[in-house]
């Protein structure tokens, strides 16, 4: 995947998971490309216990795809995830034979 912000863009390496609800970015290598957040968050984690994070927009690029993504602005050791909104956002979704991103096919709406 690459990140986009007002310096620059990065390639980073994500982790798809089609359970997560929101695309989890090391905050480091937001700031790097100049991304900023808009809001904070309270996520329950999977011990049960409540940690805060920034959210902020996030252009995602794959498969020469390019557009804008809520994200999570992770600390140091939280995991680096690309959420199933992300994917939907893209118009991306994992093949289950070869467990690689592609494109989907758009649905008209009428």
């Amino acid at each position: 995947m690459k990140i986009h912000g007002s310096r620059g863009n990065k390639e980073i390496f994500l982790t798809v998971d089609t359970d997560s609800e929101d695309t989890w970015v090391e905050r480091r290598f937001l700031e790097e490309v100049g991304v900023e957040p808009r809001f904070s968050r309270t996520y329950r984690t999977i011990t049960g216990t409540h940690v805060q994070r920034q959210v902020g927009p996030v252009e995602i690029e794959y498969l020469e795809i390019k557009m804008p993504c809520p994200t999570v602005f992770a600390n140091e050791g939280d995991a680096n995830v690309l959420d199933a909104i992300a994917l939907e956002i893209l118009g991306l979704e994992v093949d289950p034979t070869t467990r690689q991103l592609k494109r989907v096919e758009a649905l008209a709406a009428y």
